[in-house]
């Protein structure tokens, strides 16, 4: 029976299922009155669930006075507020925000800010509606919210683009690895001419990465352990963001090429000419529409991409409730979209137009070998390199949830599937190396699913007509919410396929 599944998405003991809908003392009243009416609500599989529940309620309940209440599992509820916020920041922290300065250098600081608070209310708005959905049937994992909306079709639907997704999202940070890495190895060691070392290859760097730092993080049971590990990520992104700030006091404008420098000794570096006028090159635009524009847009509808992430931190969250959880979503948010900001802002004011699509090139423009930059560089290979084993956990659950619905948790299973996925994207890594342009089709098609379609489709679905009418207005909302992942989508692809028919490599649906 598919119900037996796990309502949190991982293997239970018996009486777990039902005590996910027994809500605890701390659920909150919105959950306590719609899991009474789950089960004749939820699903068109009401009656094949109820059977299916049933002796799993009689056993909870006979022995509901003699031992402690199950939980969702053994470690259900057990990391701390502070720590699933750490996850989930670093979940949407991803090697996206070195790209947002040219974002920012392409639509202007008001029009950047605009779009910015835009797609993080979007975004918060989007896990409002799983965390609704969540409650409402009593379900903490993404791809059974899919089988309870539509069937089995809806729960493969939601895992295959949490895969896919997810399975991109990993090898865009593995490649980050393979390319700067030796570059950082190399301006180190002050090697100009590279002869073939080993220590200089990607290929093996990638590889020991992997089995060094990865493997082990990825096998821990339980994502809560993560936390801190992802709070030393988010402390190498704030030492990025400090960097950024102080080096846009400190590079003149416009600043001098250094691969020009032999010559430029003599060149003016102020950013005012003889006359006292300010350089144009030297005024930040407030608003800039070019041809780059619209390639910048669904940059910045995917800078917060963490919803595969938001259901197993909920699950894993001490005494949750759907408001606590959306607290741990607004700060976490909050705090990225500041960092965002912030660093788009400093970005941008310290190269203006000159600045690259990857920020920490323009920077090696000035001096390749400048120490702080390559304590930067460093600092963002740890943070990228730490958010892949919390990028791996959905995708890990997502294989479950699809091949083995009704295993128990089973160690072997767990270390495998962890393995063959960093093995398939080591070989994905080191063998196709233009493969980055297939993951951005697909990047295209599942972060829309991902981000506002399957929210919004799945409330609509879930969400008892006796509670919302279908022409009530949460209900339209989301409607228009899907639509607007429809229209992301329809962006993102146009852009890719005029990139590859014009020979040019601009758009990304990078995180």
């Amino acid at each position: 029976m598919e119900m037996n599944a796990i309502p949190n998405g991982k293997g239970h003991e018996p009486g777990e299922e039902i005590t996910a809908l027994a809500k605890t003392p701390s659920a909150d009243d919105g959950e306590k009155e719609t899991v009474a009416n789950s089960a004749q609500n939820a699903s068109p599989h009401r009656t094949e669930n109820t059977e299916a529940n049933l002796p799993e309620s009689q056993e909870f309940l006979s022995g509901i006075d003699d031992k402690k209440t199950t939980r969702f599992t053994d470690f259900e509820g057990k990391t701390s507020f502070g720590m699933s916020v750490f996850n989930l920041g670093n979940a949407i922290m991803g090697s996206g925000i070195l790209g947002l300065a040219y974002a920012m250098a392409n639509t202007g600081v008001v029009l950047f800010l605009v779009l910015l608070t835009v797609v993080a209310v979007l975004s918060s708005y989007s896990i409002h509606l799983l965390l609704k959905s969540s409650g409402i049937v009593g379900i903490r994992a993404y791809e059974q919210l899919g089988y309870r909306a539509f069937g089995t079709p809806g729960k493969m639907a939601a895992g295959i683009a949490i895969t896919l997704q997810n399975i991109g999202a990993m090898s865009s940070y593995m490649y980050i690895v393979k390319y700067e890495f030796p570059l950082v190895i190399q301006a180190f060691l002050r090697v100009d001419k590279p002869a073939g070392e080993w220590y200089l290859n990607g290929n093996y760097l990638v590889v020991i990465v992997s089995i060094a730092v990865i493997l082990p993080l990825a096998l821990m049971k339980q994502l809560g352990y993560l936390g801190y590990t992802s709070g030393f990520s988010l402390s190498c992104m704030v030492f990025f963001l400090i960097s950024v700030i102080y080096k846009k006091f400190n590079v003149p404008c416009p600043f001098v090429d250094f691969a020009l420098n032999g010559t430029a000794s003599g060149l003016n570096v102020s950013a005012t000419d003889p006359g006292g006028e300010e350089d144009p090159a030297c005024i930040p635009k407030m608003a800039n529409l070019n041809s780059q524009t619209a390639y910048t847009i669904p940059i910045l509808a995917f800078a917060f991409v963490c919803h595969p992430e938001v259901l197993p931190i909920y699950t894993e969250l001490r005494n949750a409730t759907k408001k606590k959880m959306q607290h741990v979503a607004n700060i976490s948010i909050t705090v990225m979209y500041v960092m965002y900001f912030l660093a788009a802002l400093f970005g941008y004011l310290t190269f203006y137009g000159e600045v690259e699509a990857e920020l920490l090139h323009t920077y090696s423009r000035i001096d390749p070998y400048d120490t702080l930059i390559l304590c930067v560089r460093v600092a963002v290979l740890i943070a990228v390199t730490l958010t892949v084993p919390i990028v791996l956990f959905p995708v890990r659950r997502a294989i479950q949830q699809m091949m083995f619905p009704n295993k128990t948790f089973y160690w072997p299973r767990h270390i495998a599937i962890a393995f063959i996925l960093l093995t398939f994207i080591n070989l994905l890594v080191i063998f196709a190396p233009n493969i980055l342009g297939i993951f951005g089709v697909i990047g295209a098609t599942s972060a829309p699913c991902l981000i506002f379609i399957f929210p919004a489709v799945f409330y609509i679905r879930i969400v008892p007509k006796e509670e919302e009418p279908l022409r009530s207005f949460p209900k339209i909302l989301a409607v228009c919410f899907a639509g607007i992942g429809f229209l992301f989508m329809i962006m993102s692809l146009s852009f890719i396929i005029i990139d590859w028919t014009s020979g040019t490599s601009k758009a990304s649906s990078g995180h």
